[in-house]
């Protein structure tokens, strides 16, 4: 019989858990990546953004440097000290963001940038064996144990073999489906450390929230995250601060 027939034990889901956790958060190192955002609003066209993202899991730092286009070039995003802050250059003011927040009015949050805490944020509700394309999943239902999660409820597809997240459903309270995450591929990056880490090479995101009516038919807003250039080694102290982002929007 194939594997989908022998049901995975609770221990070694919980271990699958751990495991896509683990793909998520880069404890030993920086990591820089170059982002792309394509945000697309039926009737109202497409827009994009660039971006240049930087984190230092280790101390639940990160930054995220807008790159373009002209109009939002400057603009960033920073956490430190479990707060997140938002610069604009326009008025050159930092005002106080959330990880529940979307990230540029995208269907994207902040917290899409930054580790998945599976099973620190989380507890299983249920788990089974499914398929999903050509990948043997396991499918998790999750609860939130934590009151700092963006949603309180998730269905997770990890691919049995190696943890990575596939697909994700994010839920309201109510039992409402309020977005999808889809990662059709992942790329393999060396660290400077030795490491193989695996990031996605696109995140597709649907949000069953915003949508609009078109010819009968509902067509909702999407937005997906291409990522490139991704390097895991150390980088400047002061790429965390305040000034960074100061200094940077004036270039």
């Amino acid at each position: 019989m194939g594997s989908l027939f022998c049901e995975i034990s609770r221990s070694d889901a919980e271990k699958l858990l751990q495991k896509a956790q683990d793909n998520t958060c880069f404890y030993n190192t920086d990591m820089k990546g170059d982002y792309q955002i394509v945000h697309d609003k039926p009737g109202s066209g497409r827009s994009m953004l660039n971006a240049i993202l930087y984190r230092r899991d280790s101390q639940k730092k990160w930054t995220i440097l807008i790159t373009g286009p002209e109009k939002d070039k400057g603009k960033g995003y920073l956490q430190f000290d479990s707060n997140i802050w938002f610069y604009d250059p326009a008025d050159k003011r930092f005002t106080f963001s959330s990880a529940r927040d979307k990230f540029q009015n995208t269907n994207a949050n902040t917290s899409d940038f930054t580790p998945q805490l599976y099973v620190s944020d989380y507890q299983i509700d249920s788990y089974e064996e499914t398929k999903l394309g050509k990948f043997d999943c396991v499918l998790f239902v999750l609860k939130a144990s934590s009151k700092n999660v963006t949603y309180p409820e998730l269905k997770l597809w990890l691919s049995k073999d190696d943890g990575l997240m596939r697909k994700r459903e994010d839920y309201s309270l109510s039992q409402q489906r309020l977005r999808t995450i889809a990662v059709p591929s992942y790329q393999k990056v060396i660290g400077s450390d030795g490491k193989e880490y695996s990031i996605p090479v696109n995140m597709v995101i649907q949000d069953h929230l915003r949508g609009k009516k078109i010819n009968d038919k509902m067509e909702y807003e999407k937005t997906v995250i291409g990522i490139s250039n991704v390097v895991f080694a150390p980088v400047e102290d002061i790429v965390y601060t305040k000034p960074y982002l100061e200094t940077m929007s004036v270039k």
